[in-house]
């Protein structure tokens, strides 16, 4: 529903403001900055992704360890999920959103000192607090719901998502300049990646701090506060009538953290798989590329599919695609053509259900509770992708990478059988 816009202040009373409204020109403007700030923290993501197992692997010299690369950065997620909700629950949006980019420019920074006295427990940590950065991602999706229409929540979300597109495919191909870049700096060429990370989560630390204002949830908590003022006591709009749904909202959950897993599972992976079968480096960078960009490029598109023929039904979609992608990674063996296109789909099929579930967890949660539940959400996702991650690394050094997607292919039907009840779920919700 369309909130009247507000006055605006006059002349003399301060700096002009924009008009406050749903779906207006404060929500477009929020967009903007959200996905300029996601397109830095994808940057940041993409090189730290290409490079993390790899430099675990390089200064552990255990092939094991490197799976603690996706493990960490989840792990670093899932911890700031909860406390990063809280923080935008009691002060806005932008101050959560700016501490955690600020946290993970920390992580950037240890992740160099721990490759360059070769020490693999201090880049562990450091890619952990790294790890914050996709929090902050996770958080910003979430944020660019608070002012869209009901309508165009779906695809308002999938826009800040598809953001992380473009630094998200860059990134992994930053091996060469980081390499360029670390031996400038004295560390091993691998770490210098790392630099590009730092320099990425200032700059989105600028671009929200300076350009949230006003706090896209405080402004959409006086506007509900507003319209529920209006509205004669009793009203139906004025309860919560989502209240009842809480089994739908830990399932859809659940069918996030699952999608979250498989993903993280078998991309931790890959590199080391294609090391082991001669693949070069910048066949790495151009495998990690292709998977990051199935993860986010048709993000739009699943938004619009999402708004048009439901949440459950792209949910589904998903599920179908990962289940392709499983297939072909269980073929690969040498072929890193099959690897690549596995590792495409499984970014197709990650999109396709992450979108969808966090738009039909906002849909199925009162604005009140959103904070609380989005936090909940990340942090469960983050939290199976540490995990996973973990796994992973154990089950390809004591298997290999057809086994690895046997692990998946079971995690998936687990997910698929958590689809089954939100679908009526939110039949009733509409």
């Amino acid at each position: 529903m369309q909130t009247a816009a507000k006055p605006e202040p006059q002349r003399g009373a301060g700096r002009r403001e924009l008009p406050r409204e749903l779906g207006g020109k404060l929500q477009r403007r929020t967009l903007m900055v959200l996905s300029t700030a996601t397109i830095l923290g994808g940057l940041g993501f993409g090189a730290s992704a290409s490079v993390g197992a790899l430099l675990l692997a390089e200064v552990s010299g255990n092939d094991a360890i490197s799976g603690l690369a996706a493990a960490m950065s989840n792990a670093g997620a899932a911890a700031a999920g909860i406390p990063l909700a809280r923080i935008a629950a009691r002060r806005g949006r932008r101050t959560a959103v700016v501490l955690g980019s600020s946290i993970a420019m920390l992580g950037a920074l240890i992740a160099i000192f721990g490759a360059s006295i070769w020490q693999w427990w201090v880049l562990a940590l450091g890619i952990g607090t790294l790890g914050v950065a996709s929090a902050v991602q996770l958080l910003s999706r979430f944020a660019a719901t608070d002012l869209a229409l009901p309508q165009n929540r779906a695809r308002d979300l999938s826009l800040v998502v598809w953001s992380i597109t473009v630094g998200a495919v860059v990134g992994p191909n930053l091996m060469g300049p980081g390499a360029i870049v670390g031996d400038w700096l004295g560390v091993p060429p691998l770490a210098g990646v790392f630099v590009f990370t730092f320099l990425a989560q200032l700059t989105a630390v600028l671009v929200n701090f300076f350009g949230l204002r006003p706090d896209p949830l405080l402004t959409a908590r006086e506007l509900q506060a507003a319209a529920d003022a209006a509205r004669p006591a009793g009203s139906p709009e004025t309860t919560a009538e989502v209240s009842a749904s809480r089994r739908a909202k830990v399932l859809t959950i659940v069918i996030i953290g699952t999608a979250q897993a498989i993903m993280v599972g078998l991309m931790a992976m890959t590199p080391l798989h294609l090391k082991h079968h001669g693949g070069s480096d910048a066949l790495v960078g151009i495998t990690l590329s292709m998977h990051i960009a199935g993860m986010y490029a048709l993000s739009p598109l699943f938004g619009l599919l999402a708004g048009r023929i439901g949440r459950i039904q792209v949910i589904v979609g998903g599920w179908v695609i990962l289940l392709v992608a499983i297939y072909f990674a269980y073929l690969s063996g040498e072929n890193s053509v099959y690897v690549q296109i596995a590792m495409t789909l499984v970014g197709i099929g990650w999109s396709a259900v992450t979108v969808a579930g966090a738009a039909l967890l906002t849909e199925l949660t009162a604005l009140a509770e959103r904070p609380k539940w989005q936090g909940r959400a990340d942090t469960f996702m983050s939290a199976s992708g540490a995990a996973a991650g973990v796994l992973a690394g154990i089950v390809f050094a004591m298997s290999d990478f057809s086994i690895l997607a046997l692990v998946a292919l079971a995690v998936l039907a687990l997910g698929a059988i958590a689809s089954m009840y939100p679908k009526l779920r939110v039949a009733r919700q509409h």
